[in-house]
């Protein structure tokens, strides 16, 4: 996907960064940490005013760290179940101030009571897909599958926001939370036949 090209290029213009985090003593679940409470903050200041192109630009920085901790944690030679824990559940918070910005701003002065649902729904889809590979791997399986995972969701609507933001119509907003709206449902869809292939029941 997406996410799984980006991530050796943003790794490797980061790099100068994640050895000074290095030399100061850092640790990655300080990172991990650090960037959700920024993407967290940032989601509930700017989204819900309207200033989206600073709030889209803000937590995209934010957004990067998912790639610097890991980066870190390589290069100190330090890997935890903790860790790994701590990194999707802050995803989870992430993705849920992100969205649930977009809910307060569609309940408030961008009242819009069609595009609230709409966010609302992707927010949940969001958490289900997440959820759906979790429990997939807690089983002993696998569910590395999905047109819309969470680097395409993140790329998707802070692209669409940030364009706003500097004035483009508010049709490409609309638009880019119906197109997520769609493809995380065939997402949940492409999780669920996954995991059913995989546990050996009969096509339905």
């Amino acid at each position: 996907m997406i996410g799984s090209q980006l991530r050796p290029v943003v790794g490797r213009v980061a790099d100068p960064l994640v050895n000074r985090l290095l030399a100061w003593g850092v640790t990655p679940d300080a990172v991990t940490a650090t960037g959700t409470i920024g993407v967290v903050a940032a989601a509930l200041a700017f989204f819900p005013r309207g200033s989206f192109f600073v709030g889209a630009l803000v937590i995209t920085v934010f957004v990067l760290t998912d790639t610097i901790d890991g980066a870190l944690a390589r290069k100190r030679g330090v890997s935890s179940s903790f860790g790994a824990w701590l990194d999707s559940t802050c995803d989870r918070v992430a993705d849920g101030a992100v969205f649930g910005g977009l809910v307060l701003w569609f309940a408030g002065k961008g009242h819009d009571d069609v595009l609230l649902a709409v966010s609302l729904f992707v927010l949940v889809c969001s958490q289900v897909v997440s959820y759906e590979k979790a429990r997939a791997e807690g089983l002993g399986m696998t569910c590395n599958v999905g047109i819309a995972e969470r680097p395409e969701r993140l790329i998707l609507v802070l692209l669409a926001t940030g364009l706003v933001g500097l004035g483009l119509p508010d049709i490409l907003l609309a638009a880019a939370l119906w197109l997520l709206a769609v493809l995380s449902l065939v997402t949940v869809g492409q999780r669920l036949r996954e995991v059913h292939r995989q546990a050996g029941l009969p096509a339905a």
